[in-house]
C-alpha cells in the first residue's frame, strides 16, 4: 500500500511558477514509478508528466514539456512538478499517482491539489 499527500497548489497569474510537491509512504514506494496527472471542470483526467522506471528520461505531455519538470528526492520521499509560464489552460486539480512494479500501473492516488491560473 502506497500513501500519497501532494501539496503546492494555489491561485497564481498566468507566466508565474509553481512547484507541486508529493509525499509517498508505505511498502516499495522508493521503487514506484511516479507521476502526476491533472483533471480541469468537465475534461478527463489526462497525464501531466511521469517519472521513468529505469532510471532514464521523465516522460511529459506535449503540452507541458517545455515548461513542466517532473523530479523526485527519494532521501525525502518526495516528488516535485516545477510548472513554469503557467497558462489559465493549466488550471486543473493536479492528482500525484504511483505505480509499483512490475506493471507499473498507477494504481495508488493522491487527493489532489488545485491549481488555479488567472489571465
Amino acid at each position: 500500500q502506497v500513501h500519497l499527500v501532494e501539496s503546492g497548489g494555489g491561485l497564481v497569474q498566468a507566466g508565474d511558477s509553481l512547484r507541486l510537491s508529493c509525499v509517498y509512504s508505505g511498502r516499495g514506494s522508493s521503487t514506484a514509478v511516479m507521476g502526476w496527472f491533472r483533471q480541469a471542470p468537465g475534461k478527463e483526467r489526462e497525464l501531466v508528466a511521469t517519472t521513468n522506471w529505469s532510471g532514464g528520461s521523465p516522460h511529459y505531455a506535449d503540452s507541458v514539456s517545455d515548461r513542466f519538470t517532473i523530479f523526485r528526492d527519494d532521501a525525502k520521499n518526495t516528488v516535485y512538478l516545477q510548472m513554469n509560464s503557467l497558462k489559465p489552460e493549466d488550471t486543473a486539480v493536479y492528482y500525484c499517482a504511483a505505480g509499483l512494479p512490475p506493471a507499473y500501473v498507477f494504481d495508488y492516488w493522491g487527493q489532489g491539489t488545485q491549481v488555479t491560473v488567472s489571465s
